[in-house]
């Protein structure tokens, strides 16, 4: 009879063994989710944003081994890239694409080109008119490198970017945009957890409940990333 509690406690151990390692392949070599911190892809991409990106179409990586496996495609001008920081190589920055190996880009009085054609500016991006006469609105002209990529905000007059740390090498790409599954307004008045308070957590719980259905962007869930 002992044996057959064994045995039982063994096989829930080893279900349970098995849906961590599948949920650890999943998140490092398929898919993962992803929260917008900043306002640098607005308004494609808007603070308190959470997003899931296809981390298999770029070449997903094995766990603890690091190898990368092939991607079925390269990342394409015009799409909403997740990648390693090219500076520090540890902090997650996402970007929309603009140009690959080889191409030319070129920044006029806040006009993109790229080889010489005019960029197209994706729907919901911010670009004011009035250019300021700096690296961020005359740039170039300038040849992405082999193996790298150029990288932009859609908010390109709040966008730490390729114009100012450079192109980013294919090693640090993570994978591709999709879709929001959740969009979280942020609020400045919601109430601070700290240390030294103990109630400051069921606080910000019980704030959130309260201003649940007006913080949640509901026409933002479920949209795909263009």
């Amino acid at each position: 009879m002992s044996y057959d509690i064994y045995d039982s406690i063994w096989e829930n151990v080893k279900s349970i063994l098995i849906a961590v390692v599948l949920a650890i392949i999943i998140k490092t070599s398929v898919v993962e989710a992803y929260k917008i911190p900043s306002a640098s892809m607005k308004d494609t991409l808007l603070e308190g944003d959470f997003l899931i990106a296809n981390k298999f179409v770029y070449g997903a990586r094995i766990p603890l081994v690091n190898w990368r496996l092939p991607g079925y495609s390269d990342p394409e001008p015009g799409d909403v890239v997740i990648f390693k920081w090219p500076i520090d190589k540890t902090t997650n920055y996402i970007k929309r694409c603009i140009a690959g190996p080889g191409q030319r880009i070129e920044v006029k009085n806040k006009i993109l080109y790229v080889d010489g054609e005019r960029f197209p500016d994706p729907p919901m991006s911010i670009i004011p008119e009035k250019p300021m006469g700096d690296v961020r609105d005359n740039f170039g002209p300038y040849i992405v490198p082999p193996d790298h990529y150029f990288m932009m905000g859609d908010n390109r007059d709040n966008s730490s970017d390729s114009r100012y740390w450079g192109p980013v090498h294919k090693d640090l790409i993570l994978g591709e945009a999709m879709f929001i599954h959740w969009s979280w307004e942020p609020d400045t008045a919601s109430p601070q957890v700290t240390i030294s308070d103990p109630l400051s957590v069921p606080r910000l719980f019980l704030y959130n409940v309260i201003h649940f259905f007006e913080r949640v962007r509901w026409g933002r869930l479920i949209n795909i990333i263009r």
